[in-house]
C-alpha cells in the first residue's frame, strides 16, 4: 500500500500537471468555446480514455523495468526532477500566454469524432506520457507490494484529478476566459505560484531515496 502522505503529494503533482497548459487543456478549451459544453464533455471522455491507455502502459512497463533493472529508479528519478523543473520554467517564462489566449477556432464535429479526437489528443500528448514514466517511480516501492497495483492506484488518482479539473474547464471555459481577461493580475500570480510549487516538488523528488 502507498502511504497516505505520498498519495497526497502525488495528487498535488497531478493537480499541477492538469493546471499546466498542454495539448489536452488547449483542445478542451477550444472545443468548449467553439462548439459548446456538450462537445467539451464528449471530448473529455476521449481524453480520459487516453489516460487509461497511458496508465496501463506505464504500469506494465514499470513493473518489468523494476524487476529487470533496479538502478533504473535513479535514472527515472532525475528525469522526473528535470521534467518538473522544465514545467516550472514554462509556467513563469517571459512571454508565456494564458491557455485561454491560445484557443483556436475549430469546426463543429459529430460526437463520435469529438470522442476520437479527444482520445488521440490524449494518447499522443507527450506531457502525460513523460509524467507517468518519470513521476510514478518516485512514489512506487517494491517493498510496499505489487509495483503494478501501486502504479494503477497512482494512475486512478491522476485520472480522477484530471477528470475533475478538465470537466470544470469544459463546462466553464468561456466564463473562465472572460474572467482572466478582466483580471490579468490573477493570471500572473497563478503562474508564479505554480512555478514555485513545481520547482519545490522537483527538489523533493531529486532528494528522494529509494525505499
Amino acid at each position: 500500500m502507498i502511504p497516505t502522505h505520498d498519495l497526497l503529494v502525488f495528487a498535488g503533482a497531478a493537480l499541477l500537471l492538469v493546471l499546466t497548459p498542454g495539448p489536452n487543456m488547449l483542445y478542451l478549451i477550444s472545443r468548449s468555446i467553439c462548439q459548446g459544453r456538450t462537445a467539451g464533455v464528449i471530448s473529455l471522455a476521449g481524453v480520459v480514455l487516453g489516460f487509461f491507455v497511458h496508465m496501463l502502459a506505464a504500469s506494465l512497463g514499470l513493473t518489468a523495468l523494476f524487476m529487470a533493472v533496479p538502478l533504473a529508479f535513479e535514472l527515472l528519478k532525475w528525469a522526473g526532477a528535470a521534467y518538473l523543473l522544465w514545467m516550472a520554467w514554462q509556467a513563469v517564462r517571459p512571454g508565456g500566454l494564458s491557455p485561454f489566449a491560445q484557443t483556436t477556432q475549430l469546426p463543429a464535429e459529430s460526437p463520435r469524432k469529438l470522442f476520437a479526437m479527444g482520445l488521440f489528443t490524449s494518447i499522443l500528448n507527450p506531457k502525460v506520457a513523460i509524467f507517468y514514466l518519470s513521476i510514478f517511480p518516485q512514489f512506487v516501492s517494491p517493498a510496499q507490494g505489487s509495483v503494478f497495483w501501486q502504479s494503477v492506484t497512482l494512475g486512478m488518482v491522476q485520472i480522477g484529478t484530471s477528470f475533475t479539473v478538465n470537466l470544470l474547464i469544459a463546462l466553464f471555459a468561456a466564463h473562465i476566459a472572460l474572467w482572466f481577461r478582466d483580471n490579468p493580475h490573477w493570471l500572473r500570480a497563478q503562474k508564479w505560484i505554480m512555478g514555485t510549487v513545481l520547482a519545490g516538488l522537483a527538489v523533493r523528488l531529486a532528494l528522494e531515496q529509494r525505499r
